[in-house]
């Protein structure tokens, strides 16, 4: 007997249909992809959007808020709402487009935890959220300059931060690189680069016989044949023809034997 699994994210029948006649014009778009639900609305239709899911469509957890940013746009910023309904296991997400001006209605009203997310929002991408009872920054430290999570915020940041041991506290000072920003080109350094490094003008020669090599065996034969006409050429060799050159024979053997004859009168005292 085979089990039915049950699915991990339940479909919401019917809700897309639900949402556009309950909140007309303040729906702009919906679909259902991958199972998951995306509603999004103005920011004027925001909250009576998101109450309505909760009071009507059984949405009751605030699961996280979250921005996106994409500078290419007037209306720059994207805040998504992620909804869990426990009793219809089941998520919808609705977002809103804003710009830098234009504040976005607060949610803590519906949900307390609303607070701290919109504060996270507000800090990374600057969000504005009207109504909020504590807009400012948590996750940045006091006096932060700028958005960490915007497109344009520059990776090494504008303040680096740093204990000073001489001056016993904190120091936020401009950011000053110790070296200019470098290229990686992260090719394996077995491979090599392909740019030309000091030392490389080494290999411009195959390597010795029996090492690695790169070269085919007929380069090899070229280059060893191109090395052996550039060397020096060896003068004739000396040779001796007759035993007098060497000073051998019986000139040498004649002034031996006075010497052998005193060696062996010594020996027999």
């Amino acid at each position: 007997m085979s089990q039915s699994v049950a699915p991990l994210v339940k479909p919401h029948d019917g809700l897309i249909d639900a949402v556009r006649a309950a909140h007309g014009v303040g729906v702009v778009d919906a679909w259902h992809k991958v199972d998951e639900t995306t509603i999004v609305v103005t920011c004027d239709a925001l909250i009576a959007v998101l109450t309505w899911l909760r009071d009507e469509q059984a949405y009751q957890q605030l699961m996280e808020i979250a921005g996106a940013d994409y500078p290419e746009r007037p209306e720059r910023f994207d805040v998504n709402y992620h909804l869990l309904s426990v009793t219809r296991n089941a998520r919808v997400r609705v977002k809103l487009s804003t710009d830098e001006a234009t504040p976005v209605p607060t949610a803590t009203g519906l949900w307390p935890v609303a607070n701290w997310l919109e504060r996270e929002v507000f800090d990374m991408y600057g969000v504005l959220f009207d109504g909020h009872p504590d807009l400012r920054r948590i996750l940045t430290d006091y006096g932060f300059t700028g958005h960490p999570l915007r497109k344009d915020f520059p990776l090494t940041g504008y303040q680096e931060v740093w204990y000073s041991e001489e001056a016993k506290r904190v120091v936020y000072e401009p950011v000053k690189l110790a070296q200019d920003l470098r290229n990686w080109d992260f090719l394996s350094p077995w491979e090599g680069a392909e740019y030309v490094l000091p030392g490389d003008e080494k290999a411009a020669l195959p390597e010795a016989k029996g090492a690695p090599t790169p070269l085919s065996a007929d380069e090899i034969k070229k280059a060893d044949a191109a090395q052996s006409s550039a060397k020096t050429p060896v003068a004739e060799p000396k040779t001796t023809e007759t035993k007098g050159q060497s000073g051998a024979g019986e000139p040498t053997d004649s002034a031996a034997k006075p010497k052998r004859a005193r060696k062996a009168k010594g020996e027999g005292q």
